[in-house]
Formats: C-alpha cells, sequence, structure tokens
C-alpha cells in the first residue's frame, strides 16, 4: 500500500469509500471544472507533461528522465519543470545539485537536476519562461497534468501496473485527482509501468478512447552492487513495498524492511537508529535514489551517506523509439498551433 494514503483506496471498494461519497462527489465536480474550464497559457516551445491521474508514486521521475535522455540524442535543449513539492523556496528557481538542498526545492527536482536544467516553483509559467530564457528548447513538466496553468502539446501519463486506479474513486474516497473519464479525455498517451495488469481497466478505457498505450518497467541499475547481500531497506516514496520487491529482484536479500511516508524528511534520530540497527544485524543499508536526494547538501551524521547503498531505477520501454516517438508527435503538435495562431 502507499505509505500516506489509507489502505482502502488500493482495495475494491467498502464502506469507507462510498460513505465518502458525497465529499467526492464535490471534489470531483471542482476537478472536472477545473479541466474543463482552464484558460492554459501556450508557450513558445513544445511542452510534454508527465503526470498521473492519482496520487502516489506511479514512476513519473524515470519517464521523465528517461525523456530528457532521448531529447538530448535528438540535439534538443530540455528543461525540466517541477512545482518542488516539499521545498521552501516559493519564486521561480534553476536547481543547483551541488549547493540546493530537499528541504529548499524538493527531492525529484535534485534528482532532475542531474539530467537537465530543472526549475522548481508553484508559478508554472514563470518556471518555464525561466528555462527558455535559459536556452530550453522543450519543456518536461513532471506532475502538473492536473494543474491546468500550462497548454500541453502531450500529456503522458504514467500508470502504474500494480495499483492501476485503486478504488476508482476520486478524493478523499481513493486516489484519484479527478473523475477518470475526464482525466483520460485530456491525456494524450499512457505508460503503462510494469507487468502486473491492475492498470487493466483504465488501459481498456485509454485504448477505447483511441490514446497510444506505451508499456514500460523499471529497470534497477548497477545490480551487481546488490546481489548476493543483506539488507535493511528503507525508503521514503510512494510505494515502499515496490522498492523492497526491487531489491529482492536485484538479488539482495531485504531482511528488514522500514518504509517511512512520501517525501519524508528523515531526523538524525532516524537516520542514526537505521544505521545502529543495521550494524546490529550485520545487515548493509540501501535506500533509493530519492531518498539519497533529500540527505543530499544537509547535516547527516557523520559517515552516514558512505554507509548507505542506493539502487536506482531507470524507465525502458518496450518500444525503443517510444520516447522520440512522443517528442516528434510534442513537436508537431507545437508546429501545428504555432500556425493557429
Amino acid at each position: 500500500m502507499a505509505s500516506e494514503a489509507p489502505p482502502f483506496w488500493w482495495e475494491k471498494p467498502d464502506w469507507r469509500a462510498y460513505g465518502l461519497y458525497p465529499l467526492s462527489a464535490v471534489y470531483g465536480f471542482v476537478a472536472r471544472r477545473r479541466l474543463i474550464d482552464a484558460r492554459r497559457e501556450k508557450l513558445d516551445v513544445p511542452v510534454i507533461c508527465v503526470g498521473n491521474f492519482t496520487v502516489g508514486g506511479t514512476g513519473k521521475t524515470p519517464v521523465a528522465i528517461a525523456l530528457a535522455r532521448q531529447a538530448k540524442k535528438m540535439h534538443l535543449t530540455p528543461g525540466f519543470l517541477s512545482r518542488g513539492y516539499g521545498g521552501s523556496i516559493h519564486e521561480p528557481h534553476v536547481v543547483d545539485g551541488k549547493r540546493d538542498s530537499a528541504r529548499q526545492v524538493g527531492d525529484e527536482p535534485l534528482l532532475l537536476s542531474d539530467h537537465a536544467l530543472t526549475a522548481t516553483t508553484p508559478n508554472r509559467v514563470a518556471g518555464a519562461r525561466l528555462l527558455m530564457q535559459m536556452g530550453c528548447d522543450l519543456l518536461i513538466m513532471d506532475d502538473g497534468f492536473q494543474s491546468a496553468q500550462i497548454h500541453m502539446d502531450y500529456a503522458l501519463v504514467v500508470v502504474d501496473g500494480r495499483y492501476g486506479v485503486g478504488n476508482g474513486h476520486v478524493l478523499p474516497a481513493g486516489p484519484l485527482r479527478a473523475p477518470l473519464i475526464d482525466q483520460v479525455r485530456y491525456a494524450t498517451g499512457i505508460v503503462r509501468m510494469g507487468e502486473d495488469k491492475a492498470g487493466e481497466a483504465v488501459v481498456r478505457q485509454a485504448a477505447r478512447a483511441g490514446r497510444p498505450i506505451f508499456e514500460a518497467w523499471q529497470r534497477p541499475v548497477g545490480v551487481e552492487k546488490i546481489a548476493g547481500r543483506r539488507f535493511l531497506a528503507f525508503a521514503g516514496i510512494g510505494h515502499p513495498d515496490k522498492f523492497f520487491d526491487t531489491v529482492a529482484q536485484a538479488g539482495g536479500e531485504v531482511v528488514m524492511a522500514r518504509p517511512f511516508a512520501d517525501h519524508h524528511f528523515y531526523s538524525n534520530d532516524e537516520l542514526r537508529e537505521l544505521v545502529q540497527t543495521a550494524a546490529s544485524a550485520d545487515l548493509e543499508l540501501v535506500t533509493t535514489a530519492k531518498d539519497v536526494a533529500r540527505l543530499r547538501n544537509s547535516i547527516t551524521p557523520a559517515g552516514l551517506l558512505g554507509k548507505l547503498n542506493v539502487l536506482e531505477i531507470d524507465a525502458v520501454f518496450e518500444n525503443a523509439n517510444a520516447t522520440r516517438r512522443i517528442i516528434e508527435e510534442a513537436q508537431d503538435a507545437w508546429r501545428e498551433r504555432r500556425l493557429d495562431t
């Protein structure tokens, strides 16, 4: 289950979901009107949004990074645009991966900044203009599908194969950010992340609406550093159980697992406890790149970062040309709307 979401969100609808339906109906109505009535700013560069239908992690960040890598191969200058969830800087800001901390800019922007220029701000239009001033000719929004601020030339929605859209209800009765039928209408393409079939229903619905479906999975990087070793694994992400399973799939033995809430900022006491518990059980520590980003450029117990094993994840598309196709279609949509103005 998601670490900060009610477990019933990811189960068959029951009395809790139905009991919250009146609140979901109000939330869904407001979210629907926002999608329909939004006056999104049209920018002078193509914009790809990598979003999801639900709250919680679906694998958006690895997909965004895969698109940036492909863009560079196409001799483009991509820039990431992020709200900077969890950060304290609210003015448009270009992330400095060597100086900024996650408490300032958020953990995902720090990860993204290792791959391309990254701007954070709740005002996505201002952040986009800052990136454009710095020479970016393709913008990749990490999240923001429902934000209704910027016109999306390609809205790529990532669906978790294991969790799908949960119980199918809108917040607070379920994990959907808006009614599914309305969200599908504004999606350009769907990525099903993973081989599990929990997302099958939404994939079928998107296919009936004529949306292309891309199959992808998360591939651990550097498995040779994990295989055959015993770990205390910890993670503060949307679905930490997925990370624990990935460590096992990479050949590591997860003897102890410690889940934390998504975007969790670790106290020094928590970090010392993790180190001491692992040492007493003769285990090594392993965590995610996002968790390490939260420790980057911050004060941590001496020597901690040297004790951490990091299992990084890449997004791999079944069709090797998928990312090129997505970027080219975004460029085509951008050219077409420019001719219409």
